[in-house]
């Protein structure tokens, strides 16, 4: 028997705790304060703490979760693996927080129509690894895709390395089933290749959970390739390897993937993995190729001989797997080899025109002068998707506050040159400031209106994605499902 503490005597069962007790089990309803904490975070620098957390294992009890929640007015946040880097699942409004993690099964794999159903907790890398044995793959590769959840991706619409050629998750997503605010559930989308109607599939892609909770997804799976070649292009500046990129798309050929990784991060890696990557290097290009053996070679030299044209003093080809996973290890573990530079990193996702890329990464650099800061980049290069990591100490007075602005100003530059705010990370609480940036009051109202068509009421995930002044965002802190106002651990 578990000893009763003052922790429990201070925090007696509320009526609401009772009843989602009854329906989940007991061990599936987290109300104590230690317990709540572990869910108030995400992996953005923002905290706030929700009233109490679910872990529901069917649509079926999501709904009678949503009808109950409406009756107490509280709000609704889902919540994946928590990697989310745009305080997407913050519970700023407190609330009920659903975790997906009873509810992550392969439902099933049809490689006849070449679908896969999942739960919204399965994890990335697991479809892929399911698929393995019949030679069969999940293409959206966050760089996070050994931990993020499938769920998670599509409610920010992620992307990854491998998007330049396959896309993100929007194009790999057939049909989802879907717990309105109202407890209904339905499934909107489908295996057939031309659904009729409006495309509300779409709509719920990116949502961040404020049309409805996702509780199953129908995705698109792909047959492996037959080869794949990677390639490590070495650079004495970042503006050479910048320009490469635009040269190689330019010419008409779309690599599976091209990313970069700047010489700041390029050190930051090597002192913590020590893979061989050149640490007097300015920057590096990974490319990567993939599809039938016959003409690989061919277009593995060409890609060589474009990246010697623009500057690479070194071009380097992995000679077998492990070569090559040793190479994308360097990518996929470069946001965890900065903590070697800094306590923190605050991290922004803009996107901007490829031929834009050296421009931007130039101003980026005036920038991180100006504000006497170091920016660690990593960037999905090939569509211009930048990851600027501003490095920090949060316990410096006023550093995290600076950090914001720098990464608010790297924004802007990057609508001012014709880009966007966001290529994969999503909106969250992070960047509601710069919608205004894209959308004209008019274009806001619109979409505020859509959500307010399919969940009026405002309570699922709310304070996200539209900015305040917008239809959906006419929410203060007197009128919030539950009161922010009294919530003490917030931090934004």
């Amino acid at each position: 028997m578990r000893k009763v503490n003052d922790q429990d005597l201070m925090n007696p069962i509320s009526p609401a705790v009772k009843e989602l007790q009854q329906l989940l089990g007991e061990s599936n309803v987290l109300w104590r304060p230690d317990d709540l904490r572990v869910y108030s975070y995400d992996g953005s620098n923002n905290m706030a703490t929700p009233d109490l957390v679910v872990l529901p294992s069917t649509a079926s009890q999501i709904s009678r979760i949503i009808k109950l929640a409406r009756r107490y007015n509280m709000a609704i946040v889902p919540r994946g693996s928590g990697t989310g880097l745009c305080g997407a699942i913050t519970p700023i409004a407190g609330g009920i927080m659903i975790v997906f993690a009873r509810m992550k099964q392969i439902l099933n794999i049809d490689l006849e129509n070449r679908t896969a159903l999942v739960e919204p907790g399965v994890i990335n890398l697991d479809v892929s690894t399911a698929l393995a044995p019949y030679r069969y793959f999940y293409a959206p590769d966050p760089s996070s895709q050994a931990a993020c959840s499938i769920g998670g991706n599509v409610a920010n619409n992620s992307g990854g390395p491998h998007c330049l050629l396959y896309g993100v998750t929007a194009n790999h997503v057939l049909g989802i089933e879907v717990v309105l605010e109202d407890g209904e559930i339905v499934w909107l989308g489908g295996a057939a290749p031309d659904e009729q109607g409006y495309d509300l599939v779409a709509a719920f892609i990116g949502s961040e959970g404020t049309l409805g909770i996702i509780t199953k997804i129908l995705v698109r799976i792909m047959p492996l390739p037959e080869t794949t070649r990677t390639l490590l292009a070495v650079f004495n500046t970042i503006e050479q390897a910048s320009r490469t990129v635009s040269g190689v798309i330019g010419a008409g050929i779309i690599p599976a993937a091209i990313e970069m990784i700047d010489g700041t991060t390029i050190r930051a890696v090597e002192a913590a993995y020590n893979i061989g990557l050149p640490l007097d290097a300015d920057a590096v290009l990974l490319i990567e190729v993939d599809g039938p053996k016959a003409g690989i070679d061919e277009l593995q030299q060409m890609l060589a001989d474009f990246c010697i044209e623009y500057g690479a003093r070194d071009v380097r080809i992995a000679r077998n797997e492990q070569e090559r996973a040793d190479l994308w290890k360097a990518r996929k573990t470069a946001l965890g080899a900065l903590g070697r530079l800094a306590p923190n990193y605050y991290i922004q996702d803009g996107v901007v025109p490829r031929s834009k890329l050296p421009y931007v990464l130039e101003q980026q650099d005036a920038i991180a002068k100006k504000y006497n800061v170091t920016i660690a980049n990593v960037l999905h290069a090939g569509d211009g998707n930048l990851h600027p990591n501003i490095l920090f100490d949060a316990r410096e007075q006023g550093a995290y506050e600076r950090v914001r602005q720098v990464g608010g100003e790297i924004l802007k530059l990057c609508v001012k040159v014709g880009g966007t705010i966001s290529g994969e990370h999503g909106v969250g609480i992070e960047k509601l400031d710069y919608m205004p940036l894209l959308f004209t009051p008019a274009d806001l109202d619109a979409q505020a209106r859509l959500r307010d068509a399919i969940a009026p009421t405002r309570i699922l995930n709310p304070c996200k994605m539209l900015p305040q002044g917008s239809r959906c965002g006419e929410v203060t802190k007197s009128n919030l499902p539950s009161a922010i106002a009294g919530n003490t651990d917030v931090w934004i």
